[in-house]
């Protein structure tokens, strides 16, 4: 009682709330909202917010009773105060208006830590308050020349960054300088919106300085005239700061936001010299901006629709083009000012605004759509007011949709202002989910109007004009990126609605990295764009972007848009965000190597033909436009339903091959239209495809004996096989009801496509490459009274069954081969399911044929449990024979429930998520490759269970089918490509807890299975993973045999080493295979086999060519034919069979790691609780001999009966157990 009343007084003191808060994330700090409330309410509150964390929202309320508060004593701050009115509304709405209360809580946790400390810039304020004086007090410069005072500047070492084209000698303008009207505090930083962005990215001051009016004329919105004033105006107040180096104590530079010469800033750095303007620990930089106030130059000559530069060319003609771009940059000189009173507003008026955009700003950061030194999305650099603006287009609403921007649409309503942050959040991107930017434009609610008609507009892809109506913030930002940022929200809003009970999603949404291309991408190509020209280049179009290499991007992301169509969801260009440079160098430096990314459409995306217009239209513009942009590979072509129309066809001769059509369409149009040769363009598939294909002489055999190849042939025969057995029915006592496959050759899921070799052609294979795996198969006959009642004579009869379907089926099919087999153990039970048939066809498919009878199961569970109708405290504990008799059932037991009734389900629901999705199989195939050059698969993961963790890879965010006749759609974010699932398994690996379990979906496996209520746990030592599916709730079916606690944190381990392998990728330079090789310096001993007398080594991962290579003296001599009494042996695995030996053997003395896909060497670490000397007793499980320990004080041997572990024997045993097979052991040093 004593204890029931501490915990209660605990819960609802201050310090526990305290420590509630701590141990979710240990970063909270106090919130500056929570700062301002009432005094009188805070400690009651801070209790309410700390009992969140452990109880309901009712017990939160009957927490706070009389009777507690009795109980508390009569310590003045023990006393529960009834709630206030406030309280209660934060209560309500932890529950109501965000996700969950403990969602809260970490949106709470979250916060605070993505933003600066404003409380400690004592420092930057101090050096903005000195900037402010210097800045203000620069004198006036007459006009003068613009060359005139580049070279005066140089010799500062201060270059005036002119935009192109360059000033000339012929220059008729001139430059000058006089003080600024204003200078403003702009950005986020004023408006306290400011988050922290990726890379340690600073944070970004902005002081925006007002150019006088006096200083531009009417017509200086030609050809960059303002431009010119402006970077001279950057280039004086740089040279002032220079100069004043002494005081300020700062570095300086420039920086060109998005590489556009127009937009450059100062950019001022501490030196963190510990004086009173180091502002170093405030992790920020400041930037000055030049910007227009009151500007001369008339409104309606910067309309997005205007041209405002004049080429050559274009002098020579009559149309002006418009220059929506670089008339963009010319309004966005007058928006600082506007844009930081549209904010102020907008977080005044809103109460959640602030933590809305927080979070949706830290949402995007994560994805790349921000700032940072590796990956960003193209278009997204410098965009804080785009986020804004979302969200205040959520508040406030938009404009009514103008008619002339084509398909009309509803006007969005505002939300209101009484929403909370998670709800402004998701409504945000619930916009970004589905508005379709290509279509619609999107005009802000203004209190004014906008400035342009909505037809100014045209020439931009994307329209998104902001409530001051002073630009486009979607100017600049390629369609594809708006399509990867709609990917992007639909797949966030996904894993918010449809995470597993295992799965966090504020993890998902606001932790992780989302930058990976390997991840995140289905295609990853890596361009150099060193090389690469316009094939058609306009120097209109170069100068409205201000500079050739911005124009070649933009015209690269649209020509890869318009030329992979729908194959495509979503297309991005990835580069590292502009940084900082010398202010001695005018111009911006562009990367260059830049990535795509593709993520595809699975149902468009591997399609042969692109079809074009009609050849009615074969002089239209249309049908040019198609020619132009294929070239020589459109043609006019007939097909089966009579038409003729252009057309581009893909020529590919296999299932991998056309994997890679998309990046095939990639490279034509980077060489097309760019110039681009194959050594400019990096992509990784054929790596990857490499891992899982046999060597190519290997290959040349294979088919030299014409043999069949393939799943879809495999599967072939099986049907084959099971017609075979069915016409046979009249030969057996009971007729065949099912044939069940049970094989990962059978559903797709095989680590090696499946080749079946003619008896007759079989000599002619090398005998490194002569394995012939058998596929297993599970026969059920129809239920009779007539089988026996005894498991020793079920085991019996299952023999005579497969003894009269050998005979029967050899003599209806020809050349049909069959042979009944029993188990691999020396010694056999009686009552276990062993015996098998295994058949070769003619054609060189080989199976292994089991018997399900159901009736074992009940046999079983009987000498399991002889006593049913007791309880279990009064049972008999068995003894002797009873007891080894019951051991043996209980084996019999779980080889039957695996065998029998998991195998057929498991083969059904993985088979199933081949067919629904395109990539499933090859990213299974992928995983099973990469566990099993580690040496882990199969003898500690089993491919169920490898095949289970990729499916839910692909499910976990899949909403459940609700009933037979759903018809199931991939999720948004599903891989597309079997090189992104691979990285999406391994990034899941990496980051998994697997001690808490895992739930696996497979909601179309086995529509009568109820699905586990709870998430499994793993406590049994040699059980580590649980992975739990609807009809095996416990988990531990496929991950009984291992992995254990000491191989479940190796995966991990090797899944972070993987990743990390996978972003190195990025720079172009390390290749696939390395991620794939295993490093054996933290094996105890490895022993190295003989690879000659392997049967799997044309399957190993750097295989020797010289054990297959032809040794005779006639490289074409034919070999001879097999004897007739040659016996072919599927499944025969030598190097397989001794490591199955040793594991079985020392298993208590060692753990043994083997590739079984042609491995060559076996690795082996030495139990933990061996490394000590230990007490002899008799049957110790290993062999020892005695330990000599020397005592310290008397310098003697003192011997205690201890033992160690004599590894020098072990050796010599493994040494005999291998015979020939081993060619050395090859110890670690100590």
């Amino acid at each position: 009682m004593a204890q029931s009343l501490k915990r209660k007084r605990g819960a609802i003191v201050l310090p526990k709330a305290k420590r509630v808060h701590k141990d979710e994330d240990n970063i909270l700090e106090e919130n500056d909202r929570l700062a301002e409330e009432e005094s009188d309410a805070s400690s009651s509150g801070h209790r309410q917010d700390g009992e969140d964390g452990d109880r309901s929202h009712n017990d939160e309320i009957g927490g706070a009773s009389d009777e507690e508060a009795d109980d508390a004593g009569p310590s003045g701050p023990h006393i529960v105060k009834p709630p206030t009115g406030e309280e209660l509304r934060k209560i309500r709405d932890a529950t109501d208006l965000y996700r969950s209360t403990s969602f809260k809580l970490q949106i709470d946790a979250l916060l605070p830590n993505v933003r600066p400390k404003y409380d400690r810039a004592q420092a930057l304020e101090a050096f903005l308050m000195s900037l402010h004086k210097l800045i203000i007090a620069l004198p006036s410069i007459p006009p003068k020349h613009p060359l005139e005072v580049s070279r005066t500047y140089s010799k500062k070492g201060i270059a005036v960054p002119y935009v192109r084209p360059l000033p000339t000698e012929e220059t008729n303008w001139k430059v000058a300088f006089e003080k600024p009207a204003e200078i403003v505090l702009a950005g986020s930083w004023a408006t306290k919106t400011a988050v922290k962005g990726k890379d340690s990215t600073m944070y970004e001051v902005d002081v925006a300085v007002e150019m006088p009016s006096s200083l531009f004329q009417e017509k200086d919105y030609l050809n960059g005239r303002v431009f010119q004033k402006r970077a001279y105006y950057l280039a004086v107040i740089a040279a002032a700061i220079s100069d004043a180096q002494p005081s300020l104590h700062c570095e300086l530079f420039f920086e060109s936001t998005s590489g556009d010469a127009r937009r450059t800033a100062l950019v001022l750095r501490p030196l963190a010299d510990g004086t009173t303007t180091d502002f170093s620990k405030s992790n920020a930089q400041v930037r000055i901006v030049p910007y227009l106030g009151q500007s001369p130059i008339p409104l309606q000559r910067l309309s997005p629709a205007k041209s405002n530069i004049r080429t050559t060319a274009q002098d020579d003609g009559a149309k002006e083009d418009p220059t929506p771009m670089y008339n963009t940059d010319v309004m966005l000189m007058t928006t600082p000012k506007a844009h930081l009173l549209s904010v102020h507003a907008l977080k005044q008026g809103v109460p959640a605004f602030a933590d809305a955009l927080a979070l949706l700003r830290v949402w995007a950061n994560q994805r790349g759509y921000g700032l940072g030194s590796r990956m960003c999305v193209r278009g997204f650099e410098g965009k804080g007011m785009w986020w804004a603006s979302v969200l205040e287009l959520v508040v406030n609403g938009e404009e009514p949709p103008p008619v002339s921007m084509g398909k009309a649409a509803a006007k969005r309503k505002p939300l209101g202002k009484g929403l909370s942050s998670y709800q402004l959040f998701k409504a945000a991107l619930d916009f970004l989910a589905r508005h379709n930017f290509a279509e619609e434009a999107v005009f802000v609610k203004s209190q004014n109007g906008h400035r342009f008609p909505p037809g100014s507009y045209s020439s931009h892809e994307a329209v998104f004009v902001d409530s001051t109506s002073s630009i486009n913030l979607l100017a600049d930002v390629p369609l594809s990126s708006l399509d990867l940022l709609r990917h992007d929200a639909r797949a966030t809003l996904e894993a918010l609605d449809h995470s597993t009970i295992s799965e966090d999603p504020f993890q998902t949404v606001f932790l992780k990295e989302h930058r990976d291309v390997f991840g995140r991408f289905d295609v990853v190509a890596r361009v150099d764009l060193s090389s690469a020209e316009m094939r058609k280049a306009s120097a209109h179009v170069v100068a409205d972007y201000g500079s050739v290499y911005n124009a070649l991007v933009a015209k690269l992301i649209s020509t890869l848009r318009r030329g992979l169509g729908n194959r495509a969801q979503a297309i991005a260009i990835l580069h590292p965000s502009s940084d900082v440079r010398s202010t001695a160098q005018a111009q911006p430096a562009n990367p260059s190597a830049v990535h795509v990314g593709v993520i595809l459409d699975a149902e468009h995306a591997f399609r042969l033909v692109d079809h074009g217009p009609p050849a009615e239209e074969e002089e239209s513009e249309r049908t040019r436009q198609f020619r132009e942009l294929w070239g020589d590979k459109a043609e006019l072509r007939r097909f089966k339903d009579g038409s003729i129309a252009e057309s581009v066809v893909w020529e590919v001769k296999n299932s991998d091959e056309r994997a890679h059509i998309p990046s095939m369409i990639v490279r034509h149009l980077l060489q097309r239209h760019f110039g681009m040769g194959a050594d400019a363009v990096q992509t990784w598939q054929s790596q990857f495809d490499a891992l899982l294909k046999v060597p190519e002489p290997v290959a040349r055999v294979y088919q030299s004996t014409g043999a069949a190849a393939g799943f879809k042939a495999a599967l072939t025969a099986f049907d084959t096989l099971v017609k075979h057995i069915k016409a046979l029915d009249d030969a057996f006592p009971l007729a065949v009801l099912n044939v069940s496959p049970v094989t990962p050759a059978l559903r797709y899921t095989d680590v090696f496509v499946p080749v079946a070799v003619p008896t007759a052609a079989r000599a002619a294979l090398p005998k490194p490459a002569s394995y012939l795996p058998a596929m297993e198969v599970v026969i059920e006959f129809e239920k009779s009274g007539r089988w026996p009642d005894d498991l020793r004579a079920i085991q019996k009869i299952k023999l005579a069954f497969f003894e009269r379907l050998a005979s029967v089926l050899t003599e209806a099919v020809k050349g049909l081969q069959a042979r009944v087999v029993l188990g691999a153990r020396a010694a056999r039970t009686e009552i276990e399911d062993e015996a098998a048939l295994e058949l070769v066809t003619a054609e060189g498919w080989a199976f292994r044929a089991r018997i399900w009878h159901d009736r074992e199961a009940t046999l079983l569970d009987r000498i399991i449990n002889d006593q049913p109708h007791l309880p279990k405290a009064l049972r008999k504990n068995s003894a002797g024979e009873d007891a080894r008799e019951r051991a043996l059932a209980v084996r019999a037991r779980e080889v039957y429930t695996r065998r029998f009734v998991h195998a057929p389900r498991h083969h059904r629901a993985i088979a199933a998520l081949c067919h629904r999705f395109v990539c499933f199989a090859g990213t299974v195939r992928l995983v099973k490759r990469w566990l099993a050059v580690h040496w882990l698969l199969r003898g500690h993961v089993s491919e169920e269970a490898a095949e289970l963790l990729c499916a839910y890879v692909f499910l976990r965010t899949a909403p459940a089918l609700q009933g037979a006749m759903d018809t199931p759609t991939p999720t948004v974010d599903a891989p597309g490509t079997k090189e992104r699932g691979f990285a999406k398994v391994v990034e899941f690996l990496k980051d998994w807890d697997w001690r808490t379990g895992l739930v696996v979906p497979l909601d179309n496996a086995e529509q009568g299975a109820a699905a586990p209520e709870a998430v499994p746990s793993s406590t049994s030592r040699d059980m580590a993973w649980a992975l739990a599916t609807p009809f095996d709730p416990q988990g531990h079916m496929w991950t009984a045999a291992g992995p254990n606690a000491v191989i479940a944190r190796r995966v991990t381990a090797l899944a972070k080493a993987t990743w990390e392998g996978l972003k190195g990728l990025e720079g172009g330079e390390a290749s696939v295979n390395r991620i794939f090789h295993h490093p054996v310096d933290h094996y105890d001993f490895v022993v190295e086999l003989n690879p000659a007398l392997s049967t799997r080594a044309h399957q190993h991962l750097d295989a020797d060519a010289s054990l297959w290579a032809a040794k005779g003296k006639y490289a074409n001599a034919i070999l001879k034919e097999p004897s007739a009494g040659a016996a072919t042996m599927p499944g025969f695995d030598p190097f397989g069979m001794l490591f199955d030996d040793l594991t079985e053997v020392y298993a208590d003395t060692a753990l043994f790691f083997f590739d079984p896909f042609g491995g060559d060497r076996i690795g082996a670490v030495w139990q933990p609780n061996l490394r000590s000397a230990r007490p002899f007793r008799v049957l110790g499980g290993f062999s020892s001999i005695p330990a000599k320990m020397m005592n310290a004080q008397k310098g003697k041997e003192k011997d205690k009966s201890l033992v160690i572990l004599n590894e020098a024997a072990v050796f010599a045993e493994v040494q005999r157990i291998g015979s020939t097979l081993v060619a050395r052991i090859v110890g670690r040093a100590r």
